[in-house]
């Protein structure tokens, strides 16, 4: 699929991974629809971008807020082709504290409900505004590349750590759906892939103590350093453009295996 012309929607877009691919889409000639909760940041970064992007406040987990995202790429743009989702968070808890009292349900589900739920909330809606533009279309296009639906995973799906039970389960969770949306979503020609990054250079990875961040960096294997957020940038516009890529997870991690 192409970029250039086509419009995008890009949850967790202000800052992080999800900025490095709005301004990738942009670059390429696309246009972008920026979904996120930090209003000033990420219409700082719209009004930098230009005429191609646009800035909408949005909870993911929120049906009526995802809607309304989508809502505008149909009017600003004429349609979406695809998104890529971003937004997520990440709980650090254990199951049981030093005084073996237990871990708070909650922030749990909190964990779980944006990450995976969120996910799949935005793919519902992309998947219909798409096939809903793919059914009015005549005539119908053999093996056209007609949408894509990129989710971010991480490798604490594969690699979960002591306290990470919310972030590796829910990141587990949109590996696991990944599939079964792609196999559905063949006859509108839309695919699904997933991203499962390592540790990158993002500003949550920024809020860790220094301490931590170059233990974190050591443990890469090559290359010795935090991804860029650039790299995974790159990663999704080849992902958009490369139409044999489908229902496929992969690593972006410089080789690390966290244990």
């Amino acid at each position: 699929m192409k970029i250039e012309q086509h419009s995008f929607l890009v949850t967790g877009g202000a800052s992080g991974l999800g900025e490095s691919v709005a301004r990738a889409i942009v670059a390429q000639g696309g246009k972008v629809v920026i979904a996120d909760l930090n209003e000033s940041t990420g219409q700082a970064l719209v009004d930098e971008l230009g005429d191609n992007a646009r800035f909408v406040r949005c909870d993911v987990t929120s049906g009526d807020e995802v809607q309304v995202a989508v809502d505008i790429a149909e009017k600003a743009f004429g349609g979406l082709q695809g998104s890529i989702n971003c937004a997520g968070i990440v709980v650090v808890q254990k199951l049981l504290d030093r005084e073996n009292n237990p871990a708070d349900l909650d922030a749990f589900s909190r964990g779980v409900n944006i990450n995976l739920v969120g996910s799949f909330n935005v793919a519902r809606l992309v998947a219909a505004s798409i096939a809903k533009r793919v059914a009015a279309s005549t005539p119908a296009e053999v093996n056209a590349d007609n949408g894509i639906i990129i989710n971010t995973a991480s490798i604490a799906a594969f690699d979960g750590q002591v306290g990470q039970a919310s972030y590796a389960s829910s990141k587990a969770g949109v590996v696991g759906m990944m599939l079964p949306l792609a196999r559905e979503l063949t006859r509108h020609g839309i695919r699904v892939m997933t991203v499962a990054p390592g540790v990158f250079a993002t500003p949550m990875m920024q809020s860790l103590p220094e301490k931590a961040r170059e233990q974190l960096e050591a443990a890469v294997p090559y290359p010795k350093r935090l991804g860029n957020p650039n790299e995974f940038a790159k990663l999704v516009m080849h992902i958009i453009d490369n139409a044999y890529l489908n229902g496929e997870v992969i690593r972006l991690d410089g080789a690390i295996r966290m244990v």
